[in-house]
C-alpha cells in the first residue's frame, strides 16, 4: 500500500505549533486556577477562620470578665493572692530579730558591772541599736560595757555551708561606730544614785540574717576590759623571778 503525504511540510509546522500553543495554554489555564484556589483557601482563612476565631476569643474574655466581675471581694483575693506568692522572698529578706535578746544577754557584763535597759530601738533599714540605760555601779560599769560591747564577735556558719557538719564557722565585729551620749547621774524609782546613759551602735548585718546558721556572739576578751588592760601590751609586764638559795 502506498501512501501519499500531500500536506506540505510548512503545514505539518503549523500545526505543531498550534499543539505547543494548546499545550501552554492548558498549563497556563491550570496554573492560573491553583492560584486562584489558593487565594480563596488564604482568603477564607484569614477572613473567615481568624475572624472567627477573634469573636470568639472576645466572647471567652467577656463571659469570663462577667464571671469574676460577680465574685465577692474580688480585689481582696487577688491581693491575697499575689501576697501568697511572695511568702517565701519576703521570708527569706526579713530578719531574725528574735535574736536580739540573745544579743543583750552576751553583750551585758555580770555584776557588779551589770547595766539595765530601759529603753531599746533597732532599726533594720540602717542596722543600728539605739537604746537607753541605767548603770547601777557608775562609770566603771559603763566603761567595762562599752568594751565588752567592742570586743564581740558574730560568729557565723556560711549560708552555703549551713548543712555541712564539717563547716568552719566565720566571725565579724558585733558593733561598729559605738557612740554615748547624755551621760549624768540621777536617781531611779528607789532614789538609788545611778548612771543614766544613751548608747548607739551599728550592728553587723550578719547578726539577722537568718539564712545563717548557728549565729551566736562571742566576747574575745572576757574579764578585765579596760583601757588599761586591753591598751598596754602583755609582754610590757612579767612576774618577778623568785630568788634562788645559795648553796
Amino acid at each position: 500500500m502506498i501512501e501519499i503525504n500531500l500536506v506540505p511540510d510548512v503545514k505539518q509546522e503549523f500545526i505543531r505549533a498550534q499543539r505547543a500553543r494548546a499545550q501552554v495554554i492548558s498549563w497556563s489555564i491550570l496554573v492560573g486556577v491553583i492560584a486562584v484556589g489558593v487565594v480563596v483557601v488564604l482568603a477564607v482563612y484569614v477572613f473567615g477562620v481568624q475572624f472567627g476565631r477573634s469573636v470568639y476569643a472576645d466572647s471567652q474574655i467577656d463571659s469570663k470578665y462577667k464571671t469574676l466581675s460577680q465574685t465577692t471581694d474580688l480585689s481582696k483575693l487577688l491581693t491575697m493572692q499575689n501576697q501568697l506568692s511572695k511568702i517565701t522572698q519576703l521570708h527569706d529578706a526579713s530578719p531574725e530579730t528574735s535574736r536580739i535578746f540573745d544579743t543583750l544577754t552576751s553583750i551585758i557584763p555580770p555584776a557588779p558591772n551589770d547595766i539595765q535597759i530601759s529603753d531599746l530601738v533597732v532599726d533594720n533599714t540602717v542596722g543600728s541599736f539605739t537604746f537607753t540605760g541605767v548603770a547601777p555601779s557608775g562609770y566603771a560599769a559603763l566603761e567595762t560595757f562599752k568594751k565588752t560591747l567592742g570586743n564581740s564577735v558574730v560568729q557565723y556558719i556560711p549560708a552555703s555551708d549551713g548543712s555541712s557538719q564539717s563547716a568552719q564557722p566565720e566571725t565579724v565585729p558585733l558593733a561598729s561606730q559605738i557612740s554615748l551620749s547624755n551621760v549624768h547621774y540621777g536617781l531611779d524609782a528607789n532614789n538609788n544614785r545611778v548612771l543614766t546613759f544613751s548608747m548607739s551602735f551599728n550592728y553587723a548585718p550578719q547578726l539577722f540574717d537568718n539564712t545563717l546558721g548557728n549565729v551566736h556572739i562571742v566576747i574575745k576578751d572576757i574579764g578585765n576590759n579596760t583601757d588599761s588592760y586591753i591598751g598596754v601590751p602583755k609582754s610590757l609586764f612579767t612576774q618577778t623571778p623568785s630568788s634562788a638559795g645559795s648553796q
